[in-house]
């Protein structure tokens, strides 16, 4: 959801020549995306240990998005 946000504030601050986040934020959160997404799916799909460590993923990549990209 947020990736589709940083996506949809850089069309609109494109068209109307507000500065808005640039093409290395809109990778890093497709990017981040992406990771999110299989890891959860392996997670889903898995117990014990392994659905752990996908969690752990998840939250990892998230929050490295969050401090690269919203904090810094």
């Amino acid at each position: 959801m947020l990736t589709l946000v940083v996506v949809g504030t850089a069309f609109i601050g494109g068209r109307r020549g507000f500065p808005g986040p640039g093409g290395e934020s809109i990778a890093w959160h497709v990017a981040a995306s992406a990771t999110v997404i299989a890891a959860q799916v392996f997670s889903d799909r898995h117990r014990g240990f392994a659905a752990f460590s996908g969690s752990m993923v998840v939250f990892m990549v998230a929050g490295l998005l969050l401090w690269t990209q919203w904090w810094s």
